[in-house]
């Protein structure tokens, strides 16, 4: 299984978009290893004093494809589900001056949070699904997929001329432009879609 991720995936405003969609997609990858599935709490790193979160919607490919044509990706997801991409931020910031690779920053045990997952079917507009993340029972970020500046299947299409997708792949799609923050050992964190509470764990 591949967990895959953009960076710098959403504008603030519709009208943004365009001017950003320059065709570079910045994709990256997490181990299978730093996922942690149902609403297990998450143990806060050793090495790190700067952990931030990322709210995402995460896509499930359901079936394999290679060089997928732009009109049919979409045909590939499943399901969708919410995560949070975390980044020891000052781990990566570290590699980052050196030109090196994010792996230390980005995959390591637990940087990957996911909720359980709903049917594609549950959500008849792609381009309008709203998601939002709470800790500590404040709203930290707001976010709907008309804000991308690749859509889902800008995503899919691009990143299979690279690698074949098989099902099971897992994608984070990106976060709102603002919101995000450091977080801290005893933070609940709690993530929905459309209203629904789908993610819910405390950093421990």
């Amino acid at each position: 299984m591949k967990i895959l991720a953009i960076g710098k995936n959403y504008v603030s405003d519709i009208k943004e978009i365009a001017a950003n969609k320059s065709g570079n997609q910045i994709i990256f990858s997490k181990p299978e290893s730093s996922l942690v599935k149902d609403n297990k709490d998450v143990v806060y790193p050793s090495f790190t004093n700067q952990l931030v979160y990322e709210a995402e919607l995460v896509i499930k490919i359901g079936k394999t494809g290679k060089d997928i044509a732009h009109a049919d990706a979409a045909s590939y997801i499943s399901e969708i589900g919410i995560g949070i991409d975390y980044t020891a931020k000052d781990v990566f910031n570290a590699c980052r001056e050196t030109k090196g690779p994010w792996d230390l920053g980005k995959g390591f045990d637990g940087a990957a949070p996911i909720s359980p997952f709903k049917p594609v079917a549950n959500f008849p507009d792609l381009h309008n699904i709203n998601f939002e993340l709470s800790i500590n029972g404040e709203k930290k970020q707001v976010g709907n997929t008309a804000y991308m500046i690749y859509n889902f299947s800008d995503i899919i299409s691009f990143v299979s001329k690279y690698m074949t997708l098989q099902p099971g792949d897992l994608i984070f799609t990106g976060t709102p432009a603002s919101g995000t923050g450091e977080i801290f050992k005893g933070d609940h964190l709690q993530a929905s879609i459309e209203g629904e509470l789908l993610l819910d764990f405390k950093m421990i």
